[in-house]
């Protein structure tokens, strides 16, 4: 999420407070309490700069943080399965090499290494993937024995 349009709410009454703060100064100062047009428009200007700054700076951020060749791609999750409230089993590819993971809070867990092969995932391509992971997971399970 843009930092801009998560502290819009804030930012929003950011001319508000600056107008208030600014009566009440000429108040003390016993000035007259107007506030020409070109006072407000160099306010309304001032923070539209800061905030196009501010988003700037965000999107430039996050452009430079996702540089191709990262290895952000080498990585693939074919299927997920929940064993628990918090626990799941990931099935993911890396490079050549499907790696069965267990995933729980603060802790990952390699559980399998094999081969990647397409083939072993169930023919119906209609079923979604975590019940296509599932009934592969299941498979698996009874060939080795824990089923």
């Amino acid at each position: 999420m843009p930092v801009a349009r998560k502290y819009f709410p804030v930012l929003s009454l950011l001319p508000a407070i600056c107008l208030h703060a600014g009566i009440a100064s000429a108040q003390t100062a016993n000035a007259p309490a107007a506030v020409s047009a070109g006072g407000y428009l160099q306010m309304v200007l001032g923070l539209v700069v800061v905030l196009a700054l501010v988003g700037g700076a965000a999107w430039l951020l996050k452009r430079l943080s996702a540089l191709p060749g990262t290895g952000a791609g080498m990585i693939r999750v074919i299927g997920a399965a929940a064993v628990g409230q918090r626990e799941r089993v990931v099935l993911v590819e890396v490079g050549e090499t499907w790696l069965l993971l267990g995933v729980a809070p603060g802790q990952v867990r390699g559980l399998h290494t094999m081969p990647k092969a397409e083939a072993a995932l169930p023919a119906g391509a209609d079923a979604p993937a975590d019940q296509g992971f599932s009934i592969w997971l299941r498979r698996m399970m009874e060939k080795r024995g824990h089923g």
